[in-house]
Parts: C-alpha cells; sequence; structure tokens
C-alpha cells in the first residue's frame, strides 16, 4: 500500500538527488550564458494559468497532456503547463508588443499527464528559445544552430538532424480539396508510413489521380538532400503554394550546410511533427542508438494572433534532464566540481573572514561540527583548513578521519 510506503513517488515523477542536481544546475547556468550571448533574453512563465490559455495555438495539441483543476477563487478551470511554448508566444504577442526581431528563451518544470520522451517521464526541466518577427528561413537557420549548441553545451554528442515541411501536405490537401476529416485520416496514415491505408484511402477519394499520387509519394521522399532533388520532379504538378515551400526546404538544406556543414541531414516530407501548430519547416535532432527525439522545433507563425499579435515565430525545446542523462557518460560532459574544504567548528573572526573569502572564490566549504566525528571524504572534502604556525592553511586530507580535537579548538 501507498500509504505504507511514503516515500513512494508517482510513476513518472522523479526526484533530482545532489549528484545530479549539481550536474543539472551547471549546464543551466551555462546554457543561460549561452543564450544571452545569442541575444535571448530570458522570461520566467508562471507554471499554473487558465486553461484557456494554455491550450492556444501550439497548446492546442496538448490537451490530454495537460493536469487540469479548477481555480478556487475565480472558479475558472486551470492547468499546469505542459509546454512554455505559448507562454512565450503570449509575452511577446501581449506584453513586450515590439516591431522588431524578438529572441526568447526560457528554462523551467512542465508536467504531462503521460510519459513522453526517451526518459518515459512525466516531469521535464523544459529549456528552450523562440524567435519572433522574422520569415525568412534565416530566422530557421539561427534557432536550429542554436539548438545545436544547446545540445553540445550539454554534452551531447553525434547529433543529426530530421527535418520535414508541413506545409507541403498542406498544400497538397488544399490542393484536393480534402475534408478536414479526410486530411486527418490521410495524414494519421503517414505518420505510420502505412503506405497500403494511405492507398486506400486515397483511393476512395473523388480526386486526381496526380493528386493522390503526390500525396502517397510523400512516404517515399526521405534520404539525405539529394531527396529534394526527387521531389522537384515527383511534384511537378503540384500548386505553387507547395512549390514555394518545396524552394524554401531547399534553401534550407543549402544555408544549413553552410552553417552546420558538420552535422548529417536527413529530410523526410511524410515527417509532420506538430501538425496542427507548426506551418512550415519541422525539425527533430537524433543521436545514435535512442530512437526518439532528444529536441524538437518548428515554424509555427501567427500564434501571437489570439494574443493580440499575429507574428512570424520559430523555436525549438528539449528536455534538460534528459540531456544531462545522455551527456553523463560522454568525455564531453560538463566535468564534476572539485572535492570540498573541511574547516574547523572555531568563533574566530581570522577563521570566519578565511572560510567566506574562499567561498567568494567559488571554493566549497564545510565545517566539521562538534561532537559529530566523520571523514573528510564522507563529506565531499579532499582539503582541510588548518591552523599552522598562526595561520589557515589549506592542507590535503592526510589522515583518515577528521572530528572534534585539538585543532578544532584554537
Amino acid at each position: 500500500m501507498v500509504g505504507s510506503e511514503p516515500w513512494l513517488l508517482p510513476a513518472g515523477i522523479e526526484e533530482i538527488l545532489p549528484e545530479e542536481a549539481a550536474r543539472l544546475e551547471r549546464v543551466r547556468r551555462n546554457l543561460i550564458d549561452v543564450f544571452a550571448s545569442w541575444g535571448y533574453d530570458l522570461i520566467i512563465p508562471p507554471i499554473i494559468e487558465y486553461l484557456s490559455s494554455l491550450l492556444t495555438g501550439t497548446g492546442s495539441d496538448l490537451d490530454l497532456q495537460t493536469f487540469k483543476l479548477t481555480d478556487q477563487i475565480s472558479g475558472r478551470l486551470m492547468g499546469v503547463r505542459a509546454d512554455m511554448t505559448p507562454q512565450a508566444a503570449r509575452v511577446d504577442g501581449h506584453h513586450l508588443k515590439r516591431n522588431i526581431p524578438v529572441r526568447l528563451c526560457y528554462l523551467g518544470t512542465v508536467l504531462h499527464t503521460r510519459p513522453d520522451g526517451i526518459s518515459g517521464s512525466r516531469s521535464f526541466l523544459q529549456v528552450g528559445a523562440e524567435l519572433y518577427g522574422h520569415t525568412g528561413i534565416e530566422s530557421d537557420v539561427e534557432i536550429l544552430s542554436l539548438m545545436l549548441e544547446t545540445l553540445a553545451t550539454a554534452g551531447v554528442k553525434r547529433v543529426h538532424l530530421d527535418i520535414g515541411h508541413v506545409g507541403i501536405y498542406r498544400g497538397l490537401v488544399r490542393q484536393a480539396g480534402l475534408s478536414a476529416e479526410d486530411e486527418t485520416r490521410v495524414f494519421d496514415a503517414l505518420q505510420r508510413k502505412a503506405r497500403g491505408d494511405v492507398d486506400e484511402l486515397l483511393a476512395a477519394l473523388v480526386i486526381p489521380d496526380p493528386l493522390r499520387r503526390m500525396i502517397a509519394g510523400l512516404i517515399d521522399l526521405n534520404g539525405d538532400e539529394e531527396v529534394l532533388s526527387v521531389a522537384r520532379t515527383c511534384l511537378v504538378q503540384a500548386s505553387e503554394e507547395v512549390q514555394q515551400e518545396l524552394d524554401r526546404l531547399v534553401d534550407l538544406a543549402l544555408q544549413l550546410h553552410r552553417w552546420i556543414p558538420e552535422v548529417p541531414l536527413h529530410f523526410d516530407l511524410a515527417e509532420l511533427r506538430g501538425y496542427h501548430y507548426h506551418t512550415g519547416v519541422v525539425f527533430g535532432a537524433f543521436v545514435p542508438e535512442h530512437g526518439q527525439e532528444i529536441a524538437r522545433g518548428g515554424r509555427y507563425d501567427d500564434i501571437g494572433k489570439v494574443f493580440g499579435r499575429a507574428r512570424a515565430a520559430t523555436g525549438f525545446s528539449t528536455d534538460l534532464k534528459a540531456l544531462v542523462r545522455l551527456a553523463k557518460e560522454s568525455e564531453d560532459a560538463p566535468r564534476a566540481t572539485r572535492g570540498g574544504i573541511l574547516a574547523p567548528y572555531a568563533p574566530e573572526a581570522e577563521l570566519r573572514h578565511r572560510v567566506r573569502a574562499l567561498r567568494a572564490s567559488g571554493e566549497r566549504v564545510i565545517y566539521a561540527l562538534p561532537g559529530q566525528a566523520v571523514a573528510a571524504r564522507e563529506l565531499g572534502c579532499d582539503r582541510t583548513l588548518r591552523r599552522e604556525a598562526g595561520t589557515w592553511v589549506i592542507r590535503a586530507v592526510g589522515h583518515p578521519r577528521v572530528g572534534p580535537g585539538p585543532e578544532q579548538q584554537q
């Protein structure tokens, strides 16, 4: 029974113990500095707010993942955020109201009703960045580059990118005049890469044969950038809208080869992640031996319309806890901090000043409390602070145990 084991946590909810917490905090600080160096301003939205705001635009896909409760003050339905992207869009559209490109970043806890991601967790430390107010592929390139630097800062290696474009499928659907119901059915089959189901669904629809072939053919349009040349031929009868979106994808591939030539690129025109809110390029980052993406993002123009301003937008997000765990065994992972210094417990001004100065310089200093004999290394200390010839000096641990004694009484 749970009552007899009060230490148990709900499935998918975990607590972070000291060693991992320290590693997470080091990476968190580094990432905030990285974002600042790129010109991204940090925001800290609330973890809970009215459900109608959380499920706006991007959030409409998150209904099933959002914990809901009733506000005892207003009586309105509230939700615990499952994604910080709609909150960032509100900040840009409602609070900042700038007419220039706006760069925002965030880092905070989000909660899902169901497990998601490579860790099977329901509680994530989401970190991400959003760029508002620019429609060109240059902003997509910037966001992709920043995502890769984020992964590198966390110590994640051997990343490759999977890139799609929801605008191509959406344009074909409009050209075919599919109903919302038929669009959803074909979309679901495409996501499963179920060619037989796609063919069966399209055969039942009254649309021209070339459109059937183009929509079904999206399943086969995946591979390196050469697949984009194949797509030119396969989609030659597509609308001008589709041609323009394909042009954008080709231009993006060229730009990425210039900016991040070392990163493998994979294109998949049937990959429609976030279809119900993304409007253009979509992407995911993967590493070997993990089938699920470790970071994701894309373009989602006009999400801020409900907040008063329709703005071009592109961004990415990832789970910092998952990244740190992935990088734990990597040689590029953040290094462990140095051991600490064990100081005697003595009410001396000179000692207090010395300890304060050491802490200010970044050292970890622990007082050996009277009556608690303990090994210095058990406290994570590899050095001691002791008085020698009237001066407090630091020495490497040379004795098996350090406890209250003559040194602490000086």
